[in-house]
């Protein structure tokens, strides 16, 4: 079990989710989070950051592959982001209605964003093998070990869904 070390004015402390309690961060807010979010902080602001580089690398990408920019091509592509983003939302709606209804019957949920989490999280692979093919179609040559890395990410967060549906 890893030792508590708390210093005062740390950026980072070892125990619990405590991240990004500092003097000038009284309010424990890490990148701009809030109480209110959690977890799901991070993981929205990686996907908002993935989506932003995504759509960036993709323009540049379409030059090497020799299609031709329009905005119809981009206006699609800021709706399918919108769209991602949409998904986490639902994911969260399902976490609200599933801690609301445990808590109606006197159970409590040891989570608030599971779901929306896992959304995210599923996103993020997806925005991240992206990247890789675009960057791929520049002609800058990747490892393949980190294709393989986030694939199996991706399959782990679909095969945890699964599983738990399986065993209904």
């Amino acid at each position: 079990m890893p030792q508590v070390v708390e210093l005062e004015g740390s950026f980072f402390t070892q125990k619990g989710i405590d991240y990004g309690k500092s003097e000038s961060n009284p309010n424990n807010d890490y990148l701009g989070s809030n109480e209110y979010l959690g977890i799901l902080a991070i993981s929205v602001l990686i996907l908002v950051g993935c989506n932003v580089v995504d759509y960036v690398i993709g323009l540049l990408a379409a030059k090497y592959r020799e299609q031709a920019l329009d905005s119809y091509k981009g206006f699609r592509g800021i709706a399918k982001k919108v769209c991602m983003w949409l998904l986490v939302v639902i994911g969260a709606v399902i976490d609200w209605l599933l801690i609301y209804a445990s808590e109606t019957v006197g159970i409590r949920l040891p989570f608030t964003f599971l779901v929306a989490c896992v959304v995210a999280i599923w996103l993020i692979c997806n925005e991240l093998l992206s990247i890789m093919e675009n960057i791929a179609d520049i002609g800058v040559p990747l490892p393949d070990f980190l294709m393989r890395i986030v694939k199996y990410v991706k399959q782990q967060t679909e095969g945890k869904m699964d599983k738990n549906k399986n065993d209904k």
